[in-house]
């Protein structure tokens, strides 16, 4: 970008040039391994924009976002038509419409970026603006931060520490960053940016490598203090349950006996903990005294927790409310604990605004009819406390903060990711989940019913992982701290980012009474 704003049409060349750069973002998340094209995907869009005045801006980010979306959620077709039962037309017509609204983002990221131009550290400021627009769509109308920039170095596990200082914004801030920075030394023209480049390298550098070296040693402390922490030995089980007989009454059985079947494989290791995924017994858990006198029955022989997913429901004011629910069963102990979910998947769980707007429900109407559960602790077991997550809880930071926050020691995700079959959102997923561990310095144990079923450390380290639909048995000592300190980020929350957002305000707020004295003059 150069600090000419005069008026030109867009060309072939800048349509093509933006659709690279969002081609390139998409390329950088798994499940392909080209996450290094993150450091530079966003290149093509910069040289695009040079010259561009804001409403054509606007436009080419808009154009780079839509294809950037777009070929990342493909699977949107897949969950909706093959799952959902709707017709392929309304499914194509979800995914557009979903692309089209997160490419608002970038179109209003290059748009703003446009009139930040010309000033010192720009892309500083670009980068905080970009930072501040992920976290504006990770928490408006219930919040999407699927898959945000920084998710694309999960495997680099030296540059995603300080994900436990600034959470997963700090990586972002970083990758553009450095995008803008390249750009500008391959791009400037004359003697002041040359000198202000200096600068700005300066800082880029010793930012990266303050980042890098406060990563080695995070990664050094955690493998000392890994070697003296206790250790839990756990189980996943993973049962590839085929989606489209799963919710038949005449296979409930069968479900059962495979899990067991699977959980006595298991035994010989003596795990005190067994982890099955997400809705594993398909059926009211709590209305199956047969099934339920089974669990406890199996639990106290191989005397091991169970923890598992099944619907709930409660009576409230003459109406019935739906849960999507963990138990958690203890050998020797009559009450079952047991975790609601709290943050449910729209139009999956359930249908937004259809009190106001009643047609979307008949649009969707395989969307369950569930209810949030309410903010609760984790789930104990003697001297061990566990942080539930239940599947698409695991990409918001907030909520295994909370977990941390009130005493976990290690985080549970259960989920249910047969709904994405064999697209690239179970391997997103996965990515997303790691940080939650970085973030909150607690390892996790993941169990889903048909992949990735995983164990991570609390560095984001993949212990070990099973295949896609696939049967599985994973076991692992997974180090637990008595009582584990809290990361900053835990601490703190995401005041990162939201000082980044106040820079991005004071920023445009400068440039634009700085427009409006050149107009007055």
């Amino acid at each position: 970008m150069m600090p000419a704003m005069k008026q030109r049409a867009l060309s072939l060349r800048d349509l093509l040039l933006a659709i690279l750069s969002g081609l390139l973002l998409t390329a950088s998340f798994p499940p392909g391994k080209f996450s290094f094209l993150a450091w530079i995907a966003l290149i093509p869009l910069f040289i695009s924009l040079r010259d561009k005045r804001p409403h054509s801006a606007f436009k080419l980010g808009f154009i780079a976002g839509f294809f950037h979306f777009l070929t990342l959620l493909y699977w949107v077709i897949v969950v909706l038509g093959r799952y959902g039962n709707l017709h392929i037309a309304i499914s194509l017509l979800a995914l557009l419409l979903l692309s089209c609204f997160l490419a608002l983002y970038l179109g209003l990221f290059s748009t703003l970026a446009s009139q930040m131009v010309g000033t010192r550290f720009s892309f500083f400021f670009m980068a905080a603006l970009w930072v501040s627009l992920e976290y504006v769509r990770a928490h408006f109308f219930t919040g999407f931060p699927w898959c945000l920039l920084g998710y694309t170095q999960y495997e680099r596990l030296a540059a995603i520490q300080i994900a436990d200082l600034t959470g997963v914004y700090g990586i972002s801030f970083l990758i553009v960053l450095v995008n803008g920075l390249i750009f500008r030394s391959f791009f400037m023209k004359n003697q002041s940016e040359r000198i202000s480049l200096k600068w700005e390298w300066l800082f880029v550098v010793l930012l990266a490598a303050g980042t890098i070296l406060y990563g080695f040693h995070q990664l050094a402390q955690k493998k000392v203090e890994r070697q003296s922490e206790p250790l839990l030995n756990a189980a996943v089980i993973q049962a590839n349950i085929d989606q489209s007989v799963k919710w038949k009454p005449s296979y409930q059985k069968k479900t059962l006996e495979t899990y067991f079947r699977l959980s006595n494989q298991a035994a010989p290791l003596k795990p005190a903990l067994i982890v099955w995924p997400e809705t594993a017994l398909p059926f009211f858990y709590q209305d199956a005294p047969a099934f339920s006198s089974q669990m406890r029955h199996f639990s106290d022989r191989i005397g091991a927790t169970l923890l598992f997913g099944s619907p709930a429901y409660k009576r409230k004011n003459h109406q019935i409310q739906y849960y999507n629910r963990a138990y958690m069963i203890t050998p020797g102990i009559s009450l079952t604990g047991y975790y609601d979910k709290r943050h449910l998947v729209p139009f999956g769980e359930y249908v937004p605004l259809k009190k106001y707007l009643p047609f979307l429900n008949q649009l969707v109407q395989a969307a369950g009819n569930f209810v949030s559960g309410d903010r609760q602790g984790p789930l104990m077991k003697k001297d061990l406390s566990l942080g539930v997550l239940i599947c698409f809880e695991a990409i918001f930071p907030e909520l295994a903060r909370d977990l941390a926050r009130d005493g976990a020691q290690v985080l549970v995700n259960i989920t249910n990711d047969a709904w994405f079959g064999t697209t690239s959102a179970p391997y997103q997923h996965l990515s997303m989940a790691v940080f939650r561990s970085v973030e909150t310095g607690l390892p996790m144990i993941r169990a889903a019913n048909t992949g990735f079923s995983a164990f991570i450390g609390a560095s984001g380290d993949i212990f070990s992982r099973s295949a896609l639909f696939e049967e599985a048995v994973l076991d692992q000592s997974v180090p637990i701290s008595p009582s584990a300190p809290a990361t900053l980020y835990t601490r703190i929350g995401d005041l990162f980012a939201g000082a980044l957002v106040l820079i991005s305000l004071l920023k445009l707020l400068a440039i634009f009474r700085m427009r409006m004295k050149r107009k007055g003059s």
